[in-house]
């Protein structure tokens, strides 16, 4: 890469003293230290750093100043400064002066090759001060980017995305060398992996401003010869072959070397795969492909216990070649609820059951469980293609409110239509039954007639086809920081499929990252909107009129919660309406005749009494925009702001549903299984108009649902006191694992 001669032979030079140099820059805490000469470094600053990331900067050098050895020993760095708590750094000052000369190149790499480094160490305590003080200088501009091709290759849409340089700004190497390796992909995934790029850099007089050009030598389009695959026992080579999208007589692309091995490692039957890149050279490249297997089947047990669901276990066995083929089995169950009867109630468990007598109770503190063996077909007739079959069962509770249980089976199929793109066409059959009291059904499904609940409660079909196009073009599936991640899905259930919930249904979402400033903006959208099929009501034999308004609550959509708008608690934002005991309105001068004819005031009863219970809507729109910043080594802070409305009908009328803006802060700490967050959304001053409902039990001991005329002027924030209670109060805290979004 032929560049300015001077520049260039200097660089190297640098280069070379720097490398040399490197091993000295962990001395200065072994024994024999002079003190007098290496005194501890308490304190280290950068002045004068505008164009550049000064954190890089602070990391490219050898003088560091002592830190905290993590965030977690934080307490205990403010009360000592032990070694057990922190990093020791010594100064040196020979790696001084050469920290001075990497400044320098740090600058010069990046365009601004007139800079100027001063340093003073100066006393603080029992150790020193140092800092830098740094004049950049004018940067070098581009004056032009010229990419010379063949007319054929390289369109300028691959040139404006692969060209990291532009005119107008700094000249800046680490910039010019990363667009030579995108342009050599876009060029090696139509083939032409033996191109030659040659960059050339010609500066006007005065080193101020210089004219790129880079010269593409495409040479030839590379075929692949043959594909021999090494280290394989247990796994037959037709298997790999299947996996792989290396084939003989194909174009040799970059983008097979990387799917063929994503595809290796993801069928969990390797722990190495290695993709041997064949020499340049030759127009017949020879792939070779060495492996080693991992063990085929993973059993997995845990247990635990909390508050609410007292014991659980897990069990989890996978065969991950069963039957060969690359074919996974996977059976999974988890059982909760296990010694509820005689642990309910008793020293730190919950008193999950209320007041309902022993037989009322006996239901809700049965085991519940989840089950499932799911069986996983890769490469059908194609490495791109995917068959799924799964049948599951469940039993689940929530005491007093619902027992749910539920069985059936799925199957699916599914295509990568791109890298990391895949398209999925799933069916879904389940026999759902839930047990539960008619406030349940009023809220949840919608309808509150008794004749209505009673039909609901049978035994009916959620049996939807749907199909679902996911793609993924973020760095990072934990903690993206620059691509996009969107999916689509649509779902349809009617007569045609089985189902005696019947509805049409769409949903997508997507979210972008990128880098801004010092941290990542993140944004993030969704909508959805489902409408139920007017057969609806007689598949679920259902009296009356109800056609078009019973949707099954898994379908419906709701916001608020962690990864939506985080100054709600979960599913709190959007249609909802008051739950009651009937007695908490007697004594605020209700009566029985009152309550059992609807007009009775629900206004003298304070909102702490009431419970919200979200009842979902048809229509949702929802968006997200979040900054994250670095704060100190792998704690990171975060400000957004959130907002949706849920709403009822055609989702063009959602905004007229029920809608806010809910702003917040929070710090995420980066952990090897992901960013551990912490959220505090900021919940508006929001009243709402809600509805109330509550059941009456009648002289023949049956229940009646009872909706009020006579709405509430619902305040979450009423009666929570003034001042520091009243701000606190309207805090929500979200404790998780994974970004947002």
């Amino acid at each position: 890469m032929p560049r300015h001669p001077l520049g260039l032979f200097g660089l190297g030079v640098i280069g070379a003293v720097l490398a040399a140099t490197a091993p000295l820059r962990a001395q200065g805490a072994g024994g024999g230290r002079d003190e007098r000469e290496s005194p501890e470094v308490e304190a280290l600053s950068l002045t004068g750093v505008h164009h550049v990331d000064a954190s890089e900067l602070r990391h490219s050098i050898a003088t560091q100043a002592n830190a905290c050895k993590s965030i977690l020993l934080a307490p205990f760095c403010w009360f000592s400064d032990s070694k057990l708590f922190v990093a020791k750094h010594y100064l040196d000052r020979t790696e001084l002066k050469r920290d001075v000369l990497r400044i320098k190149v740090f600058y010069w790499r990046r365009g601004y090759r007139d800079t100027a480094v001063d340093t003073a160490v100066t006393r603080k305590g029992d150790g020193v001060r140092v800092r830098f003080a740094i004049t950049e200088g004018a940067p070098t501009l581009v004056s032009s980017v010229t990419v010379v091709r063949p007319e054929s290759l390289l369109t300028r849409k691959a040139l404006r995305k692969a060209m990291l340089l532009h005119a107008g700004k700094p000249l800046d190497l680490i910039a010019l060398d990363s667009s030579l390796v995108l342009l050599r992909n876009v060029l090696w995934d139509d083939g032409y992996s033996d191109a030659v790029l040659r960059d050339t850099i010609i500066l006007a007089r005065g080193d101020r401003s210089a004219a790129v050009r880079v010269t593409v030598d495409p040479r030839w389009q590379a075929h692949i010869d043959t594909v021999i695959v090494r280290g394989n026992e247990g796994v037959s080579l037709e298997t790999i072959h299947n996996m792989i999208t290396l084939r003989a007589g194909e174009i040799y692309r970059r983008r097979d070397i990387v799917e063929s091995q994503r595809n290796l490692y993801a069928s969990n039957l390797f722990r190495r795969a290695v993709i041997t890149i064949p020499p340049p050279g030759d127009s017949t490249k020879r792939i070779a492909i060495g492996v080693e297997e991992s063990p085929f089947r993973d059993v997995r047990l845990s247990g635990g216990f909390n508050t609410v669901d007292f014991g659980q276990l897990e069990a989890r066995y996978t065969d991950y070649n069963w039957l060969g083929g690359a074919r996974r089995l996977a059976i999974t169950g988890v059982v909760s609820n296990l010694l509820a009867p005689s642990l309910n109630g008793t020293g730190i468990f919950q008193n999950v059951t209320g007041n309902l007598n022993d037989v009322e109770a006996a239901p809700y503190l049965r085991p519940n469980f989840q089950s499932s063996i799911d069986l996983t077909q890769p490469w059908f007739h194609d490495p791109r293609n995917t068959l799924g079959f799964s049948i599951f069962a469940h039993r689940q509770s929530a005491p007093a409110i619902f027992i749910d249980r539920g069985y059936g089976a799925a199957a699916s199929f599914t295509r990568d239509v791109a890298p990391r793109s895949p398209l999925s066409l799933v069916y879904r059959y389940e026999l759902t039954e839930v047990d539960a009291g008619g406030i349940y059904f009023c809220v949840n499904y919608g309808v509150c007639e008794r004749p209505t609940i009673n039909a609901l409660r049978g035994r009916h079909a959620l049996s939807p086809v749907s199909l679902d196009l996911f793609t993924d073009r973020s760095d990072d599936p934990l903690d993206p920081t620059t691509g996009y991640q969107a999916r689509l899905d649509l779902e349809h259930a009617s007569a045609f499929t089985g189902s005696d919930f019947r509805y049409n249904r769409i949903s997508g979402d997507a979210s972008r990252y990128m880098p801004f400033w010092h941290g990542v903006l993140a944004g993030h959208v969704r909508f959805g909107w489902v409408k139920s099929l007017r057969s609806t009501g007689n598949a679920l034999g259902t009296p009356g009129d109800t056609s078009g308004d019973i949707l099954h609550p898994r379908k419906r959509f709701y916001a608020g919660g962690s990864q939506s708008v985080r100054g709600y608690g979960e599913n709190q934002l959007g249609p909802r309406v008051l739950t009651v005991d009937p007695q908490i309105l007697i004594d605020s001068g209700c009566t029985m005749a009152t309550i059992a004819d609807r007009s009775c005031d629900p206004s003298r009863v304070p909102s702490s009494a009431f419970e919200p219970r979200p009842t979902g809507g048809t229509s949702v729109i929802e968006a997200s925009i979040e900054y994250r910043f670095p704060i100190w080594k792998q704690l990171f802070g975060a400000v957004f702001v959130d907002g949706a409305f849920v709403g009822e009908g055609a989702l063009r009328d959602v905004t007229k549903g029920t809608g806010a803006i809910t702003p917040g802060f929070g710090v995420r700490y980066k952990s090897p299984v992901g960013p551990i967050r912490v959220d505090l959304g900021i919940k508006p001053t929001l009243v709402e108009r809600l509805h109330v409902v509550t059941e009456l039990v009648n002289p023949d001991s049956t229940r009646s649902i009872v909706e009020l005329t006579k709405t509430k002027n619902f305040d979450p924030l009423e009666d929570t006191g003034s001042g520091l209670r009243k701000i606190l109060s309207r805090l929500t805290l979200h404790l998780s694992i994974g970004q947002a979004f």
